[in-house]
């Protein structure tokens, strides 16, 4: 019998992951409400952190200031479901979208470099979160808003459960993981990487660097965004400083680090092992403090492996990826 084709049996190997996500995973654990819930929390840092390296590996841009993001598109989200009766799905695209509008105000950031980019988007990020306290005739204030609108039942289904909502981040990050790898595999990804490479030498060619830029900055937001939005109509509540809280940046860059962030699924599994092994082991033995053995363990990752857990462990794809392009962009 001809063995498979390496193509062929690497997406086998993924449709098999991909069914073991959707149907094994509940399977394991939708009895134990609270480790569905550690999973669904997992995921949803790592929307955050995929959209976060989407914008490191292929617009160049280091940001510390994502929260704004989540921020906006969750109360986007939360305003057009409870004030102005929209559905929830579409609401949250909406909230995407207006995340990415707010991306706007930040263009005038692109003009800067390094480290000087991620702290002028972290003031953004800050004035987002004075603006929502400020605003309580829109957002409610310092007081928040309660009874947010659940996520629907569709055909009978409530995907407000735990399963259900894990089902719906699942499919959100899957498709950004999807859309990264179109982007990244496309004549646009080629100049990214070639701006990323030489961003000088690219405009002498004709390629508008900063466009490019801004196009990665506006479907990064859209992403953290919408995973924003969903979070809200998970747990039905929002204010601004858990809405805008410094977390929704720093967890994201740490599981995108500890993973390897210039690969796709890197941040999502990098998310899944700092998050579940923070809550479900070193909070555990120790309450106070449990988040410094992350801080020493992304430390030793960075000298020792700084491409990350993925290429380090060689995870599915990224070694027969290895012949035809960088691991680096696995």
């Amino acid at each position: 019998m001809r063995a498979w084709p390496p193509t062929l049996r690497g997406v086998a190997a993924w449709c098999g992951l991909v069914l073991a996500l959707y149907v094994l995973v509940p399977w394991l654990f939708a009895g134990n409400l609270y480790l569905m819930s550690m999973i669904v929390a997992a995921l949803t840092i790592g929307g955050v952190a995929l959209a976060w390296a989407l914008l490191g590996n292929l617009g160049g841009l280091v940001s510390f200031g994502h929260a704004a993001f989540f921020g906006v598109g969750s109360y986007a989200s939360a305003i057009l479901v409870m004030k102005h009766g929209w559905p929830v799905a579409p609401a949250m695209l909406a909230g995407g979208l207006c995340a990415s509008l707010s991306a706007v105000l930040m263009l005038p950031a692109l003009r800067l470099r390094g480290p000087y980019f991620a702290l002028a988007v972290l003031a953004y990020a800050h004035i987002f979160r004075i603006v929502a306290t400020e605003w309580t005739a829109l957002t409610g204030g310092a007081g928040g808003i309660g009874n947010i609108a659940r996520l629907p039942v569709v055909v009978g289904y409530d995907f407000s459960s735990k399963t259900g909502a894990y089902w719906v981040v699942l499919s959100l990050v899957l498709v950004f993981a999807l859309v990264y790898r179109a982007i990244r595999d496309s004549d646009f990804g080629l100049a990214l990487r070639a701006i990323r490479g030489s961003e000088n030498a690219t405009r002498a060619v004709g390629v508008n660097s900063v466009l490019l830029k801004a196009a990665m900055l506006f479907l990064s937001a859209f992403m953290t965004g919408v995973i924003g939005a969903f979070n809200a109509h998970y747990i039905n509540f929002l204010e601004p400083d858990y809405a805008f809280s410094g977390q929704w940046t720093m967890l994201p860059i740490v599981a995108a680090i500890f993973g390897g962030y210039r690969t796709i699924t890197g941040p999502l599994l990098g998310a899944l092992v700092v998050y579940l092994a923070d809550q479900l082991l070193f909070k555990e033995f120790m309450p106070i403090g449990h988040q410094m053995v992350l801080g020493v363990l992304l430390g030793a990752m960075i000298v020792l492996a700084p491409r990350g857990l993925l290429p380090l462990f060689g995870f599915i794809g990224t070694r027969s990826s290895a012949s035809t392009r960088p691991a680096t962009d696995a």
